[in-house]
């Protein structure tokens, strides 16, 4: 059953004179409980169709149906309470901030959400200690090596529970080791229900994955 549907997705961008056509006619399904790699070289497209399929970025034409819900349709406050809702979102960069503890990076997501302050603190805890830093979330970004702040970045995706995971070369930043232990978690979120969604460079990383595609020049790779 599918959760992700978008139908001939086409983005350009305008530089000057010129036109920067990132995504041609893109169209692709992912089914609930999927764990998609998208591949293919620099520039190809990979990170703007994701950003695409996260609502952050709309498309020129085409269209994004999750979970029966036409994205770009939306009112813009609507299409934040959907982010907000239905994705968590990983990037290459950690982007934590510097002066907040490890808990209030986590806890960041739930700063608009009708809980209690006690029970933002809990729902923080709960999930940094499933991605093993229970015993770091009061220290800084900082003092952190670069997989335990990668890490941190994950527990603040999932904080809110989002059924939708995508993550954006989410190891590149990390040695080989830590590469693998980051696609772990992965891999045990996608068998405990999570549908994600990957692009990467890494060859090794689509070991972690049930399917894998490849974009070039902005167009699926038959």
């Amino acid at each position: 059953m599918e959760l992700i549907k978008t139908h001939e997705l086409v983005k350009h961008y305008k530089t000057g004179d010129e036109v920067i056509q990132a995504v041609r006619g893109i169209s692709l399904s992912v089914e609930y409980c999927e764990f998609l790699a998208i591949m293919g070289p620099s520039g190809s497209g990979k990170s703007t169709l994701l950003s695409i399929l996260g609502g952050l970025n709309h498309p020129t034409s085409g269209n994004v149906i999750v979970d029966g819900i036409d994205i770009y349709s939306l009112s813009p406050e609507k299409l934040a309470d959907f982010r907000r809702e239905y994705i968590g979102f990983v990037f290459q960069s950690f982007y934590l901030v510097p002066y907040l503890t490890v808990l209030e990076n986590v806890m960041l997501p739930l700063t608009v959400a009708d809980y209690g302050k006690s029970d933002k603190i809990d729902m923080a805890k709960s999930i940094l200690c499933r991605v093993g830093l229970d015993s770091k979330m009061n220290r800084l970004p900082d003092e952190l090596s670069g997989g335990e702040q990668q890490r941190v970045a994950i527990a603040r995706a999932l904080v809110n529970d989002p059924p939708i995971i995508l993550a954006d070369e989410p190891t590149g930043n990390l040695d080989t080791t830590t590469g693998k232990e980051i696609m772990q978690i992965f891999k045990e979120l996608n068998e405990n229900g999570k549908t994600i969604v990957m692009v990467t460079h890494n060859p090794e990383n689509v070991k972690f994955v049930t399917r894998c595609i490849y974009i070039v020049d902005g167009r699926l790779k038959e």
